[in-house]
């Protein structure tokens, strides 16, 4: 007698698309109040997840919540934190769970860039980008890792970019700490791979968030891009969500440690 194959075991006679919920699962996401973190956190609940939206700012994160709430139907929550201190994490991770339950999902989503010639960046513009974006997802995956492994099942979602595996002048900083974020993506998948927890990246090309206004805002810069993009314009905001849920879902998993590319083309090239 052959064993069951592992995974959503869709021989039996389940529909594709049930092993994209996420029903009674909890999610957290950083950076979640607004951007692509708000597009995720949004599909999320869509899917059935209960979501705790996470940012410095907790008004935007509230006012975030209230709307998916109300449009998803599910316990959506907003809690503030800076998630570049362990001692914020540490409380964030035992204030979420305290009010939702255990987190079986992650998306480190945080993210900021400081932009100028190597020479010409402080050691504070180093500093503040390799912190939310590389040192935050590890302290974030510290606390909430373990309780994952610890129950069987887990996702994590590491937001890295197209400049993880590309350069582009003036961006030393953010394409050195989503580089380091892509190989921690590995690491850890190597890690928890036998535990039921799976750690993904999703590299996102140009999309039109709040980082990216003063590209969006200078139309000689805006042209630079778009005439490197394969497809020809830059990514809408809501075309993230269907590769997160992937990743984040029952659908993905026999999917650790990969990378997912999401920029028209630009990475092909």
């Amino acid at each position: 007698m052959t064993s069951p194959l592992p995974g959503n075991n869709l021989l039996a006679g389940s529909n594709v698309l049930d092993s994209f919920r996420v029903d009674g699962r909890c999610a957290l996401v950083t950076g979640g109040a607004k951007g692509l973190g708000k597009v995720i956190a949004t599909a999320l609940a869509h899917a059935g997840a209960d979501v705790v939206i996470v940012s410095r700012t907790l008004a935007e994160c509230e006012a975030t919540a209230a709307e998916i709430g109300d449009a998803s139907g599910r316990r959506v929550i907003a809690l503030a934190a800076d998630v570049t201190q362990s001692a914020e994490v540490e409380r964030l991770a035992a204030e979420a769970e305290s009010l939702l339950g255990p987190i079986d999902i992650l998306v480190n989503n945080a993210g900021i860039n400081r932009r100028g010639l190597t020479q010409e960046l402080l050691e504070a513009d180093w500093d503040a980008v390799i912190d939310i974006n590389l040192k935050a997802p590890f302290l974030c995956v510290r606390a909430f890792g373990p309780g994952m492994c610890s129950r069987g099942w887990g996702r994590v979602l590491n937001m890295g970019s197209i400049l993880s595996v590309i350069g582009i002048a003036g961006r030393a900083p953010y394409a050195s700490a989503k580089a380091g974020l892509v190989n921690l993506t590995r690491v850890l998948a190597l890690e928890w791979a036998a535990k039921g927890v799976t750690v993904n990246a999703l590299c996102p090309g140009p999309f039109a968030t709040d980082m990216n206004k003063e590209l969006l805002n200078d139309p000689e810069k805006y042209r630079a891009f778009v005439e490197k993009i394969p497809m020809g314009r830059w990514g809408e905001l809501d075309e993230i969500a269907g590769a997160a849920l992937f990743l984040l879902s029952p659908a993905s998993s026999f999917v650790t440690g990969s990378s997912l590319f999401i920029d028209g083309g630009w990475t092909a090239q």
